[in-house]
């Protein structure tokens, strides 16, 4: 145990002193010349046009927080599309065990050793749709319904 757990903690320790070293050394080099310009806020090099405490359209907030809803809702879908995807693989029945079920030698049919046989692609039974498949749908409904939702409540139109 302690020998799995000590390149962890070195890791750990270094980056925690690098972390500070760097912190300290930035203080130590700063010129510490403070002044109204250096604590003016910052806008992409140019001068502030108005005030930095201005408030904003609550619609700007509203599209904003559409956006990010989808766009974390659809980072859900890529892992769903892996499983999915794997789903059709069959990692029981490889290659390797139908050999082996046969009474032949993997070694000897294929030349390959067992360890590196990929599972081979089950064919979808006609007539039958998995729970994974009905539960993505389900996800990319409600996300369709939030969508019209938003389109409704004029969320999306920008006046």
């Amino acid at each position: 145990m302690q020998t799995a757990v000590l390149p962890v903690l070195v890791f750990v320790g270094a980056t925690v002193g690098l972390a500070l070293a760097l912190v300290l050394v930035g203080n130590l080099l700063n010129p510490g010349r403070p002044g109204r310009v250096k604590r003016m806020p910052y806008e992409s090099g140019m001068d502030p046009a108005h005030d930095t405490r201005r408030r904003f359209d609550v619609r700007f907030h509203l599209l904003a927080i559409a956006f990010l809803v989808f766009d974390v809702e659809l980072l859900f879908l890529y892992p769903w599309a892996v499983s999915l995807h794997r789903d059709g693989a069959d990692t029981t029945a490889s290659s390797s065990a139908r050999a082996v079920e046969a009474g032949e030698s993997l070694s000897s049919s294929t030349g390959v050793s067992p360890a590196r046989v990929a599972p081979t692609p089950r064919a979808p039974q006609a007539g039958r749709v998995r729970p994974a498949f009905l539960g993505g749908m389900v996800f990319v409904g409600l996300l369709a319904l939030g969508l019209v939702y938003d389109w409704r409540k004029g969320i999306l139109q920008w006046r």
